[in-house]
């Protein structure tokens, strides 16, 4: 079995593709890895609280390990500190990093190039299946998630905060993707098989926030995100 740490972002694509990866003899996931936005201590785009993911993985019962960044962060910067990471991380024995990613060829391809730098191979569980497929398979294994951050492009401030449902997969905009693979939406998976109990929670404050678009001087998106409380 491969030695093998899984990228947790804490949401709904990261639990199904976990789920789907322990299941796998070929691989042995010893450590869930999240990056964490330092100035704040939540996690990077998701925007969640480190104490709920800390809930997650004590549910979860895998070791895990936080990587924080600056909360502006260059990607030469952001290279170096990865790079200096999965250094550790091979020099402990990992020979595969574990993603949820779908169909985002360039991202595969951008992690794939930086991980070969220090001979830890790439897998992506989730690798081309139908978007629509694997949301329904999300439901029937069981899991929940609620939606903690949306492009505020499709989506205006109510969106956030509901708890992920087919009837609400099936009244999303035509040029969503059902599993938001293209940064539509995140979501915090708080129950499922992978879980040993649920994670309680309770909605908070809604706050919309812009970011600098990458490549760009002047152009900025705009986001809202749910805070999430632990009970």
């Amino acid at each position: 079995m491969h030695k093998t740490y899984f990228n947790w972002s804490t949401g709904k694509d990261s639990a199904l593709a976990l789920y789907y990866l322990l299941k796998n003899r070929h691989y042995k996931v010893e450590r869930l890895i999240t990056t964490i936005n330092g100035s704040n201590n939540r996690v990077s785009m998701h925007g969640l609280p480190l104490s709920l993911l800390e809930k997650q993985v004590t549910s979860i019962k895998i070791p895990a390990h936080q990587i924080k960044l600056p909360e502006q962060v260059s990607i030469q910067d952001y290279n170096c500190i990865m790079q200096a990471e999965v250094k550790k991380l091979n020099n402990c024995g990992f020979t595969h990093a574990a993603f949820g990613d779908i169909f985002l060829e360039d991202l595969r391809a951008y992690r794939e190039q930086q991980l070969a730098k220090e001979h830890v191979e790439a897998i992506f569980p989730l690798w081309n299946k139908n978007t629509k497929q694997l949301i329904q398979d999300f439901f029937d294994l069981g899991f929940k998630a609620v939606i903690v951050s949306a492009d505020a492009n499709y989506f205006s401030e109510d969106f956030v905060g509901k708890t992920l449902t087919q009837s609400l997969i099936d009244s999303l905009p035509k040029t969503v993707d059902p599993c938001g693979e293209n940064g539509e939406f995140h979501t915090f998976c708080y129950d499922g098989p992978i879980f040993s109990n649920p994670i309680a929670f309770k909605i908070g404050k809604k706050t919309y926030r812009e970011y600098a678009k990458p490549n760009t001087s002047s152009e900025t998106s705009g986001f809202w995100f749910c805070d999430l409380i632990p009970k």
